[in-house]
This record gives C-alpha cells, sequence and structure tokens, in this order.
C-alpha cells in the first residue's frame, strides 16, 4: 500500500505520528511524510536542520516532502501565524511537491491545529484518495477550555470548520471513546468514527530497573517520596493547583515534586516556586529526549498526570498517560473523565478530580504511605493494562486494516 502521511508536525519533532510511519514501513507499505519545517517545541527552526536539511528528507525508509512555515514562536500571534503558514504552504507547494506520486490512502495526523488537516483534505479531493484522520485533539472544545477564544460566535465558525473537515475524512479516528459524540455533533455523521487509543513509546516497554540512572536525577534517589512529571509544561495542566498541593504538603521533607519538561508555563513555574518557598520540595529538571526518560522514571515513587476541569481534557486520555502505565510506575492523576477512568480501571494508582490541589497533596500522602510492595503491584497492573489495552503493534494493525481501500470505500458508500 502507498500511504501519503500529512501531519504538521514530524521527526525530529517527537510525536507518535513517527512511530505509526516507521510500523507502516516495516510492514513493507511505501510512506511518504508532507510536513513541515521542525520547530517544536523551541519556537525555531532546529539549528541541525538548518545546517543541513537534506539530513531529515529520508526517516526510517520513508520520503520526507517538507514545505516552509513560519516557526511557531513564544507568543499566541506567532503561534497563530504559524498554523496558518503550514496550511498555506501544504495547499499550494504540496500538490506540486508531491506530482507524479502516487497513493493509495491519506493519513492525516491531527494534534492541534485542526487547519493542519486541510493540506491533506485537499490532496485528497485533488487525487480522489480516501484520507483517514486521527484526531488527538478537539476543537473548537480545546480553544474554549485553554481560554483562546471566548467568543460563542467565533466558537460557532471554527465549529463548522471542524464539522467540514471531518466530513471530508473518510474515516476519523478518535484516540478517546469519549470523542465519538463530539466528532458525531460537529460532522452529523457518527458511522466513519472509530476508536484509535495512544500508546507507549517502544523505550518504556522494557524493564526500568534495567535502565542506568539519568546522572540528573542520582541525588534525588536518597530515600524521600518522589513525585514526577514528565512532560509539556503547558496551560491545560493546570500548575497552579499542583504548587498548591505542593504548599500543602512543604512540611513533609520526605515528599519532593520532580517536573521533567518545558514549555509555555516553565518560566511562570521559576517564579511561582520562588515565591512560594518551594524550593526545597518543587525541582525543575527541564526538557530532555525522549528517550532518556526511562532514566528519569528510575527516580520516580509515583508519576503524576494533570489536566484543567475542562469538558474537553475531560474527554481526552492524555498521551503520557500509556507511558508511564508501560513503565510500571505507579500512577497520581488530578484530571476527569476518560483519564481518570483509565487510571481507576488499571488499579494503577490513586485519582482525585481536576483542580483539586487538596485531593492531590492527600493522594501523595496516601500513597507515600504504601508498603513499597503495594506500590509495585500497581505498577505491574499498569504494565498489564497497557499491555492489554494499548498494545502498540495491535493498534497499528488496526490502523493498516482502516487505510486499505476497501475499508475506506466501505465507509464513504
Amino acid at each position: 500500500m502507498r500511504v501519503l502521511v500529512v501531519t504538521q508536525y514530524f521527526w525530529p519533532e517527537t510525536f507518535r505520528v513517527n512511530d505509526i510511519v516507521a510500523a507502516l514501513t516495516r510492514r513493507g507499505h511505501e510512506v511518504t511524510v508532507l510536513t513541515g519545517r521542525p520547530n517544536y517545541p523551541d519556537g525555531v527552526i532546529l539549528p541541525a536542520f538548518r545546517a543541513a536539511p537534506q539530513s531529515f528528507a529520508r526517516f526510517e525508509g520513508a520520503d520526507v516532502v517538507r514545505v516552509p512555515l513560519v516557526p511557531r514562536g513564544r507568543n499566541a500571534l506567532q503561534l497563530l501565524v504559524n498554523y496558518a503558514s503550514f496550511v498555506v504552504s501544504g495547499c499550494l507547494l504540496g500538490p506540486w511537491r508531491l506530482r507524479g506520486r502516487a497513493f493509495d490512502a491519506i493519513f492525516i495526523f491531527q494534534a492541534s491545529p485542526v487547519t493542519s488537516a486541510i493540506p491533506g483534505l485537499l490532496l485528497s479531493r485533488l487525487r480522489g484518495i480516501p484520507a483517514v484522520m486521527w484526531v488527538l485533539d478537539l476543537w473548537p472544545d480545546t480553544l474554549s477550555a485553554l481560554g483562546v477564544v471566548r467568543s460563542p460566535a467565533i466558537l460557532a465558525l471554527v465549529g463548522r470548520l471542524v464539522g467540514a473537515i471531518y466530513r471530508g475524512c473518510d474515516l476519523v479516528l478518535g484516540q478517546s471513546r469519549a470523542f465519538e459524540e463530539n466528532i458525531r455533533w460537529w460532522s452529523g455523521d457518527a458511522t466513519r468514527y472509530r476508536y484509535l487509543p495512544g500508546w507507549a513509546e517502544p523505550m518504556f516497554e522494557g524493564d526500568l530497573a534495567a535502565v542506568p540512572i539519568a546522572d540528573e536525577v542520582r541525588a534525588f534517589m536518597d530515600g524521600t517520596f518522589n513525585v514526577m512529571f514528565a512532560g509539556n509544561l503547558g496551560e491545560s495542566q493546570d500548575f497552579p493547583s499542583v504548587l498548591a498541593a505542593a504548599e500543602r504538603l512543604r512540611d513533609r521533607r520526605d515528599i519532593r515534586w520532580l517536573i521533567v519538561g518545558d514549555g509555555r508555563v516553565a518560566s511562570w513555574m521559576r517564579d511561582e516556586i520562588a515565591r512560594r518557598g518551594l524550593g526545597g520540595c518543587v525541582h525543575l529538571l527541564g526538557r530532555h529526549p525522549i528517550e532518556r526518560m526511562p532514566a528519569f522514571f528510575r527516580a520516580a515513587d509515583a508519576m503524576l498526570v494533570n489536566l484543567k476541569a475542562e469538558p474537553a481534557f475531560a474527554m481526552t486520555i492524555p498521551g503520557k498517560l500509556q507511558a508511564y502505565l508501560a513503565a510500571g510506575v505507579p500512577i497520581l492523576g488530578m484530571l476527569d473523565g476518560e483519564g481518570a477512568r483509565v487510571i481507576e480501571q488499571s488499579g494503577a494508582g490513586f485519582v482525585c478530580r481536576a483542580g483539586d490541589a487538596a485531593g492531590l497533596a492527600d493522594a501523595v500522602s496516601r500513597m507515600a504511605a504504601l508498603p513499597p510492595a503495594e506500590r509495585a503491584a500497581m505498577g505491574a497492573r499498569g504494565r498489564a493494562f497497557a499491555a492489554a489495552e494499548f498494545d502498540r503493534e495491535r493498534l497499528i494493525d488496526r490502523l493498516v486494516a482502516w487505510l486499505a481501500p476497501s475499508e475506506t470505500s466501505a465507509a464513504r458508500g
């Protein structure tokens, strides 16, 4: 099968679409990727790409065709221009740069923004090729949840655009079962919806105890109970509530909070940690490559997953949750909906409501008081659940079946 993958984000940026491309080529499919220039998350074009763009033209046997875009920068206006530039470049230059290449199916990786799907849909229409889109982020709900757009009229306008994008696809895949009602609402059609959750990256599936400890966390493996967050530091993660929970436990010298990652609220967090006098218990360790994360997880007694109390986030399974489960580390959740359900159903940890700082502090205290054997049993249950529900190979096999022309033709008909 000849597959065109359309995604604004791609290697060396770290997204699950990289796994999909590698898995498709391993299965013998011919894959071409239409994407932009790598600039996530720093907001500037990767220096290594600037120096030698030809070095990034092949990935795991797939051809990578890149169109220019404006880097995302560090403010809202630059981000808006970044979003628009990929759509314009993808629509104007994509068809030309892909001329002479034949495809059987188009796979659209739809992280934010939803508009990144438009070049793929244009190519689908121009070539008469079925398009399958994987929705990881619900628009316009996310815009409302983050306060980016407050006008009901604008949100409704974005909703109509979202509906048109969904209707332009032959199949719409959602990373959570809770996405189905939302997608049906905006598209007016639930018959083309399929459930495709995320999975853990391969580096999290081995024996964590066999991984060498990262030098950056050796100093923290001294007998305290370490709560670790790993990932993007953004508005949706509700770090004000996390710091409020840390304040409640500030007198517990046996509890520490290790924050691995970077993002738009990182500087705010540094200031708040200093202002609240939490420097002794909350430590910002910066961003590190995903390949090194298991070495950081070695210092964790529990992994933290947290989202704001918003309906859009309650429908989402946070991408880091599958990695936490597969790594076999107990989980502390401060979130609602699907993410909370996964933690509770797996038996891998404790959950409190989104935004509940007191509940999170209590959950941390309860988990810290457990015997190590009970925490190890939680982690083992998480690994078993990940293997049963989020196995990468089975899920990609499912995706391959849906990309087959017979399946997309049936959905379209």
